[in-house]
């Protein structure tokens, strides 16, 4: 594990774009590299996959992991991870202040959610949220408590699955009929006061946020791949034109719009990629299944 590993994703609070979070060989060793829509990007993957450990710990074990998991842990890592999970409710006693948003991804799919106050907004991007407006603030459990009440009356889902996200993501209706879905729900969440919305939980006035344009989904035509997984050697390269989630949204030089999920590029070693290299990792037609096809896309190269 002698090189530069990419750690996700981020969308900081504040940040004008996504950028990649890379860890170093050395113990504590990290650098950010912010992305820009219209630069060139290209890498190359080497050896294998490794486990990238649990909340900040290295694996003991180095263990390798396959390639289309978009965990990138070994079960031993996976488990001590949930274990300090707000997420997975294993954390009941946490004192910080929480919010309930809810969050537009698509026609028919918001769903509620709760974030740590001192996050911003930066979990409604790092999920590919659309559009998104708070609900509420308060203790954790009052926010949990809050987000199940949505859940059993209004039948609102905690978790859309992310292919879903992605299918509908370039085809978005107009920026007024997005927010409209979100300021329903809204409506009918607020009239539980009184009807088991926790008292310790402060309603906050709706704002519609639209991140359309800090994702960069204006204008994009359909994707025609996704990258299903990196391998040993693979190459993957093209012009960054959107960035949503832990996707991004890359236009190889022979046209067309390749997703690439960078949870698929944690726990490998990547290196700069020759500037005339092709995609060489296997890319899934959208709509089909996993691996139906491999990319061969002749692109110009950049630098991360």
């Amino acid at each position: 594990m002698g090189g530069w590993r990419v750690t996700g994703l981020r969308w900081a609070e504040g940040a004008a774009g996504p950028a990649l979070g890379w860890q170093g060989p050395a113990p504590g060793q990290s650098r950010v590299s912010g992305l820009a829509y219209g630069a060139e990007l290209g890498f190359r993957a080497l050896g294998v996959r490794h486990c990238v450990g649990a909340r900040g710990n290295p694996c003991p074990l180095l263990a390798v992991v396959a390639g289309r998991g978009t965990g990138a842990r070994c079960p031993e890592c996976a488990r001590l991870d949930r274990a300090h999970s707000v997420a997975a409710d294993t954390i009941a006693d946490d004192p910080r202040t929480y919010r309930v948003y809810l969050a537009w991804f698509g026609p028919g799919m918001v769903k509620v959610g709760i974030t740590a106050e001192q996050r911003g907004s930066a979990r409604l991007r790092e999920q590919g949220a659309v559009v998104f407006s708070w609900l509420g603030r308060g203790p954790l459990m009052a926010a949990r408590r809050t987000e199940e009440l949505l859940r059993s009356v209004l039948g609102v889902p905690d978790r859309i699955p992310y292919a879903r996200k992605r299918a509908v993501r370039t085809a978005l209706p107009g920026i007024g009929e997005r927010a409209a879905e979100v300021r329903a729900l809204y409506g009918k969440a607020v009239a539980l006061r009184g009807d088991g919305w926790p008292e310790s939980l402060e309603p906050l006035p709706f704002e519609a946020v639209d991140h359309a344009g800090v994702f960069g989904i204006k204008g994009v035509v359909g994707v025609t791949g996704a990258v299903t997984e990196l391998v040993d050697g693979g190459v993957v390269a093209g012009r960054l034109v959107a960035a949503a989630g832990p996707d991004l949204h890359l236009a190889p030089a022979n046209g067309g719009v390749v997703v690439l999920d960078t949870r698929l590029m944690t726990g490998w070693e990547l290196v700069v990629a020759d500037a005339r290299a092709d995609v060489t990792v296997p890319v899934a037609a959208v709509g089909s299944g996993p691996g139906a096809g491999t990319g061969s896309q002749g692109v110009q190269g950049g630098l991360f």
